[in-house]
């Protein structure tokens, strides 16, 4: 009776010992995941995306300022931005900040899905210190595998919000987002739909290069094609051409009149934009996508178009 009740007193003890070890190693390991986070700055702050895109934007017009930046600037951020969708954060915020470039994780506060927002440091909350380079928004809750391209900010008004709307309501997707007027810096100097030098323009072939295909977002006056609320194309190849028939479809079906640059004779179609050269290189789809102001400016109608190019996107993940 003696040695039974001894081994009861052994077994309970052990098992006491084992209960405090574990709760040890699971506070010590609650408490290192939050030094990480600290450390690699993770804590999510939460926005209204588009609303913060707009704010970006706003500023872009306020300033109208663009630095050219060199070669070894472009590199560090299209090697950064490429380390993120490697799932390289450590050591992608090591090569964004030789650039002065941070990353910070975001909560959209509608959708309740998050993001990293890869921004200029040097920006002041008055908006000033920036250089005209953009920013990328990369969603976190599916591996990347399209991008929404927004060559020209304020200059083709509210592109912008259409892009962060589409990253807002697809998974898997990544916003590339001139930082500067296109105007801005001199004659055609920021115009990053044409030029091959600008940070914009090396992010979007790091993407390329990554098997990412992309739709780039445009905006035309209503009386300059007064006959069409948009106007679609694959740039300057045929490799996006069974996405851009796609949207077409989808955006006709929705009440748009749409110019088609495969059958039609449009304007605007996109053969010479230098991101869709660089698509076509790679044989990677590309969709030049054109809309009049009055479809950009109406939420309603801004809505339609979400659905149409969210519905593209989707074919891609």
């Amino acid at each position: 009776m003696y040695g039974q009740l001894m081994r009861v007193r052994v077994v309970i003890a052990a098992a006491v010992a084992l209960a405090a070890a574990l709760t040890v190693m699971i506070l010590t390991t609650g408490e290192s995941r939050d030094a990480d986070s600290a450390r690699n700055g993770s804590a999510a702050t939460t926005v209204d995306l588009p609303e913060r895109v707009r704010e970006f934007a706003a500023g872009i017009a306020e300033r109208r300022v663009h630095r050219d930046p060199t070669r070894a600037e472009r590199g560090a951020l299209a090697d950064g931005v490429g380390l993120l969708l490697a799932g390289e954060r450590e050591r992608a915020e090591q090569r964004l900040r030789e650039v002065d470039y941070a990353v910070s994780e975001l909560k959209d506060r509608e959708s309740g899905r998050s993001c990293l927002e890869v921004a200029d440091a040097r920006e002041e909350a008055d908006g000033s210190g920036t250089r005209g380079w953009g920013r990328v928004y990369l969603d976190l809750d599916r591996a990347p595998a399209w991008t929404v391209q927004v060559p020209h900010p304020v200059a083709d008004l509210d592109t912008e919000l259409l892009g962060a709307q589409v990253l807002r309501g697809t998974p898997g997707g990544v916003l590339i987002l001139a930082g500067a007027h296109r105007d801005a810096g001199g004659p055609d100097a920021a115009d990053v739909a044409h030029r091959t030098d600008t940070v914009f323009h090396r992010i979007v072939r790091e993407t390329v290069r990554r098997g990412l295909p992309g739709v780039q977002l445009h905006g035309f006056a209503d009386d300059s094609v007064p006959e069409f609320d948009a106007l679609v194309s694959s740039g300057s190849g045929d490799h996006g051409e069974k996405a851009a028939k796609s949207l077409v479809a989808d955006l006709s079906r929705q009440g748009f009149a749409v110019c088609r640059a495969w059958s039609q004779k449009c304007r605007l179609e996109g053969r010479t934009n230098e991101q869709g050269i660089v698509a076509e290189r790679y044989e990677v789809p590309f969709v030049h996508v054109e809309f009049n102001r009055d479809s950009r400016r109406d939420p309603a109608l801004r809505s339609r178009i979400v659905s149409a190019l969210g519905g593209v996107v989707q074919q891609w993940r």
